[in-house]
């Protein structure tokens, strides 16, 4: 009896974007976000970025996705943890890039 290593999922059976968001919309699933997969279709830059963030209320280090194709942004999120409301202020140059990120308290 012959054994065949797998090699992950057969390219051929593998859905294309169009039908794999059918079957999303069928079954009522969430789209799966894969991280630099946008980017990589279209070429452009990766402007999404993961942070850790400790929340200025519980403590806890979570990540969080940061959009920086914006430029610099102030707005508030809830903590992941504790679902309190936290002020974050996001400082990006010119070029696209994180320079700082502020997390406190809401008012």
């Amino acid at each position: 009896m012959k054994h065949r290593k797998s090699r992950g999922p057969d390219p051929a059976r593998v859905p294309d974007p169009k039908e794999a968001s059918r079957i999303d919309e069928r079954y009522g699933l969430e789209p799966v976000f894969e991280p630099g997969a946008a980017a990589a279709r279209t070429g452009a830059s990766d402007a999404a970025q993961f942070q850790s963030l400790q929340c200025p209320y519980c403590g806890e280090v979570f990540e969080l996705l940061l959009d920086l194709s914006a430029g610099s942004a102030r707005y508030v999120e809830d903590c992941q943890i504790c679902c309190q409301p936290i002020d974050l202020d996001i400082e990006v140059d010119h070029d696209g890039a994180l320079i700082g990120l502020t997390a406190q308290r809401c008012a």
